[in-house]
């Protein structure tokens, strides 16, 4: 998803259902990853869409020796201008106390 459409998708949201809470938050790990969310009470009950964007990965460096017992350590490099973007929904579910991953099976049926 793009974040063209995430914004047309929280306009959407806004606009039909009562929102509970929104936010956003920035994590320095993984080159960096922002994520936004939005709770709203939808026609399947509480839900909650986070957009997640983080660099995209260019290259995977593997640093290991060749003695026994060694550590193997791998390096990512992330690109500086490039980012990908997934969509996750979730769906509280009273009996768990927790929110849970609904998959692309069970969102549209």
């Amino acid at each position: 998803m793009m974040p063209e459409k995430w914004v047309s998708v929280i306009g959407n949201i806004k606009d039909n259902f009562k929102v509970k809470d929104e936010g956003k938050f920035h994590s320095d790990e993984e080159g960096g990853t922002d994520i936004e969310f939005i709770e709203f009470d939808g026609p399947l009950g509480l839900m909650r869409l986070e957009f997640i964007s983080r660099p995209v990965i260019l290259d995977k460096k593997t640093i290991y020796s060749n003695r026994i017992g060694s550590e193997t350590k791998i390096d990512y490099v992330y690109s500086p201008d490039e980012k990908s973007h997934i969509l996750v929904v979730y769906k509280w579910d009273e009996s768990q106390n927790d929110w849970l991953e609904m998959d692309d099976n069970n969102l549209f049926n």
